[in-house]
């Protein structure tokens, strides 16, 4: 029996395994049915309690490196005693201390420390680093990189293009062999500040149809029954981005003989606040609040619903959405979509087509259009079809694997 392949590629990211990042599971699941060989390296150790059936199917090896400096002195000591003796440290210091310059912080040196970790622990058969996200992990990849003498590239997604300065990521792109985003909106960012207009391409997730089952049928329910209510549905980490705060004022301005229930799947910092908001509003026995769920638990929540909502806006610190998996997610179910015009949500949903788009922070647009739907089963599920249309017409997961897949592979060396 042939033994596999010893990895040649790493890729890694901030935390793993996560379930708000379905999109990295699906794609590194997709990676590993291509017949890439790489192992999966994290800044942080998991801290959601379940994970998806999509990570149980992942076998790559995973390497946690020690979150903060102080988690494993014995780690760092090493990592910086090998960084002393690499000739890629003289490529390292000059970038990380014009770094250091720019940002005295505590995270800088941690980056740097996770870096010469990471560099002395590496396999010799590692040829390449990918990595998700273009802050943090970026960072310590592109450190690790220099110190070993390795070509890297980037997947950027949503927080990391609009929070981290113009001055990081124009360098960050100029020392990547490539990079890749998921949106329009991301695209025309990054495009802007890289050396040649193919360094940054656009590549979107898409979704793997065959992790999902077939639609079903929904009842026509239109809120006037109050023993069988229109049933909203959404998900999402509770941020400032997702712009739940709005959509519970929302709820609240909706006609009192409309009957409604909400289901909220998430976790997220402000969720403690959001139900106080809920009760002050008096909407408190009208919603469900179930925390953070692994998949197929999403998908049965998206299968009872009548209506997905999310209403996504910038967030105080410049920090906003991509194209996030939930809106097609929700349309592989044949749910129409309420959401907002805003980041890059119309890239998949054309109001009036698959759903309806609201300006962003716009309460009164967003309880109008919440309003008409539930009352609407007929045009909810014309949406709905269309939506599903789009989905698996433009949006199937398949090309775009295939293509970083392509990619990965050439840049790690291995044969076609």
């Amino acid at each position: 029996m042939t033994s596999p392949a010893a990895p040649r590629l790493a890729i890694a990211m901030k935390g793993y395994p996560r379930l708000s990042e379905t999109f990295i599971a699906q794609e590194l699941l997709g990676l590993q049915q291509r017949g890439l060989a790489f192992e999966i390296w994290s800044l942080r150790h998991p801290t959601d309690a379940d994970r998806h059936l999509m990570h149980r199917q992942i076998t790559a090896r995973v390497r946690y490196l020690p979150e903060y400096l102080h988690d494993d002195w014995g780690r760092v000591a090493r990592g910086l005693l090998g960084a002393l003796r690499r000739p890629g440290l003289l490529r390292l210091l000059p970038v990380f201390l014009r770094d250091l310059a720019r940002d005295r912080t505590r995270n800088r040196w941690r980056r740097f420390g996770q870096a010469c970790v990471m560099a002395r622990e590496l396999p010799a058969g590692i040829r390449h680093l990918h990595v998700h996200y273009l802050h943090t992990p970026a960072s310590v990849i592109r450190y690790a990189a220099l110190l070993r003498g390795l070509s890297w590239s980037f997947s950027a997604h949503a927080k990391d293009i609009w929070t981290t300065p113009d001055w990081e990521k124009r360098e960050k792109i100029a020392d990547a062999a490539w990079g890749v985003t998921c949106t329009q909106d991301g695209h025309r960012a990054l495009e802007r500040l890289a050396e040649r207009p193919d360094k940054v391409a656009l590549l979107y997730h898409g979704l793997d149809l065959a992790r999902f089952p077939a639609p079903g049928p929904r009842p026509a329910r239109d809120g006037s029954d109050p023993s069988d209510p229109v049933r909203f549905v959404t998900v999402g980490r509770a941020v400032a981005k997702k712009g739940f705060d709005d959509l519970l004022d929302a709820l609240s301005r909706l006609p009192c003989v409309l009957d409604w229930r909400l289901t909220h799947i998430g976790g997220g910092e402000k969720l403690q606040a959001l139900k106080a908001q809920a009760r002050a509003l008096g909407l408190a026995d009208r919603i469900d609040w179930t925390g953070p769920k692994a998949q197929a638990e999403v998908v049965a929540a998206l299968r009872e619903a009548d209506l997905f909502v999310l209403p996504s806006k910038q967030a105080g610190d410049g920090d906003r959405d991509g194209l996030p998996n939930v809106v097609m997610e929700a349309a592989s179910q044949k749910l129409p979509i309420v959401a907002t015009d805003f980041a890059g949500i119309p890239e998949f949903v054309r109001s009036g087509v698959e759903g309806v788009l609201v300006p962003p922070g716009d309460v009164e647009a967003l309880a109008a259009a919440l309003a008409d739907l539930a009352a609407a089963p007929e045009r909810r599920l014309a949406l709905g079809e269309a939506a599903f249309r789009r989905l698996t017409g433009a949006f199937s997961a398949a090309a775009g694997l295939d293509r970083i897949a392509a990619t990965l592979r050439s840049s790690a060396g291995e044969g076609a």
